[in-house]
């Protein structure tokens, strides 16, 4: 596993509140930030480089510590409260006030795999306002026959909205599911201008 950014230097990632490991690497600190969206309260994290590493929604917060823990080690990351806005918290908070493009341009950065590397850009080049199926996806990907691998990375995405998992639906259009609900994945798509969502 190693670390992906999208537009930044690679460097190693941190998590919430461990105490540091005999063994770990170094401990990095990332900036947590808190900001009020239609959809519910939301958590943004991202280091100092101003690459975002997770997004959230804070009644999903122990999801989002799941993840992190999960592709950066239980010890490894320290998380701090903001002491200003980050750019990725002004770019969401534009988007949700109808700037549906301010989101494109945040860089992000995950220890990952490489295959979930190349399903979270795929992630971000679908369009605002459209919508793919994880079958289309992966085969866009040239792996036709991985839609449920794209599934899994699919959900496996710790960086809500931005890194747009909402825009993946089933083959025959249904929504599917959403790591923050349903509901929230049916409003991101209104929002974007999807139309006919089913019901």
């Amino acid at each position: 596993m190693s670390e992906n950014r999208q537009t930044s230097d690679g460097k190693r990632a941190i998590v919430p509140g461990y105490p540091a490991e005999p063994f770990a690497l170094p401990l990095q600190t990332f900036q947590l930030e808190h900001i009020e969206t239609p959809t519910g309260r939301m958590l943004v994290v991202a280091d100092d480089d101003g690459c975002l590493r997770a997004a959230d929604w804070q009644d999903h917060e122990d999801r989002m510590h799941q993840l992190i823990r999960r592709y950066y080690g239980a010890y490894a990351v320290r998380l701090h409260a903001a002491t200003k806005p980050s750019a990725a918290s002004q770019a969401l908070a534009a988007y949700f006030d109808g700037d549906l493009t301010a989101i494109d341009a945040i860089p992000v950065a995950t220890r990952t795999t490489p295959f979930q590397t190349e399903v979270w850009a795929a992630l971000r080049r679908i369009p605002v306002g459209r919508t793919m199926s994880y079958g289309a996806l992966a085969a866009q990907l040239g792996r036709a026959n991985a839609a449920r691998a794209v599934g899994h990375a699919n959900g496996s995405n710790p960086i809500s909205i931005v890194v747009p998992c909402h825009r993946l639906i089933g083959a025959d259009a249904t929504l599917t599911g959403y790591g923050g609900g349903i509901e929230r994945k049916r409003w991101l798509l209104a929002h974007e201008g999807v139309q006919g969502l089913d019901a």
